[in-house]
C-alpha cells in the first residue's frame, strides 16, 4: 500500500474514534438533559428512561381493609405505566399527621395524598361540598355524575390548583356510622353527648341536636373512647372500624332507619391529590394512565369495602353489640336545620356557592327530585336566599 494510502485510511480510522466518542458524549448530555428537566434531587445525569418514583401517604391506617385497597392501587399504577412510574404507599401517620397532609403535599414535602375531602373545609372551603353533607346527594353514582358530568371535577381542581395541587379523581368508599359507648336512641337523646366529627357542616348538624363534637384523625379515635374522652366516634363503617378495634370498646352502631342510613355522610368521599411541581414533570401519558388508575381505583377499593362490611357485621354482633336505627321522626328534626347549614357554608367562598348551586340544581331535578324550591327554608320556616 502506497504511503499516500496509508495515511488516507488512518485518517479515516481517526475521524471514526473521534465520531465515535462525540456521539457517546452527545448521547449522555441529551439523556443526561431529559432527566435533569424532571429536577430529581441529588441526580444530576440520569437516563431518559429511568422510572419516576412518587410517595404517597393515605389516611387509612395499616392493618385495614382500606390500606389494603389502597396497595393495590400503588401497585397497579406500576404495573399500568410498565414501571415507568411508581408509587411508594404509605399509611396514615407515616411522614406527617393525617391533618397536616395538605400543607406537606402543598409544599413538596411528600409528592402525593389519599385522603378524605372532608378534612380540607378550613383550607378550602368548597371542601364541604366535595364529599357528601347532611341530606345532599346520597347515591355513589350521583356523586360520579356530579364529578364526572356536571363539572365538579373541574371545580375541585380550580380549588385545589390555588394550593399548588393537582386533584386526580374522587374516590368512592362507604357511608359512615356512630360507634357508642351509650345508647342513643332519639334525636333528643344526642343532646349532651360528646361525640367525634371532622367538622365543618357535619359537625354544626349535630350542634343543632345539641352535641359537643370533637375532631380526631381515625387513629386517634380509639384511644378516646377507650379513655372515656368521648362518649361516641363517627367513622367509616363496619369493617375498617372493626379492624380499627371498636368493637372491643363501644356497646352500640347508631344508624339511620332502612331510608337514611347515615344522615350526615352517606357517601364518604375520598380523592388524590399531587404537588403540582410533581404532575408537570410527569410525562402526559403518565398522566393519563395515573388518572385512569384512580377511576379504577374508586370502585375497586368502594366494592371490597362493601363485602368486607357484610362479613363485618356478624362479627360485631357475635360480640353483643347492639345496632340501634333511629326514627323516620328523629331524621326530620334533624333535617330541618339542613338547609340553612348548606346556605351558611356555601356562602364562605365563591367556589363553595359554585359548588352547592350545582348540587341544588340536580337534587331538585326531576331526574332526581329530593328538593323543590320551597324547601329551601331555615328551620323556622324564613326564605334562604343565596
Amino acid at each position: 500500500m502506497s504511503e499516500v494510502k496509508k495515511k488516507g485510511v488512518q485518517k479515516k480510522a481517526d475521524v471514526g474514534k473521534k465520531s465515535r466518542r462525540g456521539f457517546l458524549k452527545t448521547a449522555a448530555a441529551v439523556a443526561g438533559g431529559a432527566v435533569g428537566v424532571m429536577g430529581f434531587p441529588g441526580v444530576m445525569r440520569l437516563s431518559a428512561a429511568a422510572p419516576i418514583k412518587l410517595k404517597m401517604q393515605t389516611a387509612w391506617d395499616a392493618g385495614t381493609v382500606g390500606y389494603t385497597k389502597f396497595q393495590d392501587f400503588c401497585k397497579r399504577v406500576g404495573e399500568m405505566t410498565e414501571g415507568k412510574l411508581t408509587i411508594e404507599g404509605l399509611p396514615a401517620g407515616a411522614i406527617v399527621g393525617t391533618f397536616e397532609m395538605f400543607d406537606a403535599v402543598k409544599s413538596g414535602v411528600f409528592d402525593a395524598m389519599h385522603c378524605f375531602d372532608v378534612y380540607w373545609p378550613g383550607k378550602i372551603p368548597v371542601a364541604t361540598f366535595l364529599s357528601s353533607y347532611p341530606f345532599g346527594l346520597d347515591r355513589p353514582d350521583q356523586w360520579d355524575t356530579w364529578y364526572e358530568s356536571l363539572g365538579g371535577k373541574q371545580i375541585a381542581r380550580e380549588a385545589y390548583g390555588k394550593h399548588n395541587m393537582m386533584y386526580l379523581g374522587p374516590i368512592q368508599h362507604d357511608d359512615n356510622l356512630i360507634h357508642s359507648k351509650v345508647p342513643i336512641r332519639s334525636f333528643e337523646e344526642f343532646k349532651g353527648k360528646k361525640i367525634r366529627y371532622p367538622g365543618g357542616i357535619i359537625a354544626d348538624i349535630y350542634r343543632a341536636a345539641g352535641v359537643s363534637t370533637v375532631l380526631l384523625p381515625g387513629g386517634e379515635v380509639y384511644p378516646a373512647l377507650e379513655k372515656g374522652v368521648i362518649d361516641a366516634s363517627d367513622y367509616v363503617s363496619w369493617a375498617i372500624n372493626y379492624n380499627l378495634g371498636f368493637a372491643e370498646i363501644t356497646k352500640y352502631v347508631i344508624m339511620g332507619p332502612p331510608s337514611t342510613p347515615c344522615l350526615h355522610q352517606p357517601v364518604d368521599l375520598m380523592s388524590v391529590e399531587i404537588n403540582m411541581n410533581t404532575w408537570k414533570r410527569i410525562p402526559k401519558h403518565l398522566q393519563q394512565l395515573l388518572e385512569a388508575a384512580v377511576k379504577w381505583h374508586s370502585w375497586d377499593q368502594y366494592t371490597a369495602i362493601q363485602k368486607a362490611d357484610l362479613e363485618a357485621i356478624p362479627k360485631y354482633l357475635a360480640k353483643g353489640i347492639e345496632v340501634i336505627r333511629l326514627k323516620d321522626s328523629d331524621i326530620e328534626k334533624f333535617k330541618k336545620f339542613a338547609p340553612e347549614l348548606w346556605v351558611k357554608w356555601a356562602k364562605k367562598d365563591p367556589l363553595a356557592m359554585k359548588a352547592f348551586k350545582s348540587q341544588w340544581e340536580y337534587m331538585k331535578s326531576i331526574k332526581v327530585g329530593y328538593y323543590t324550591d320551597k324547601d329551601m327554608a331555615d328551620h323556622t320556616g324564613k326564605k334562604l336566599v343565596f
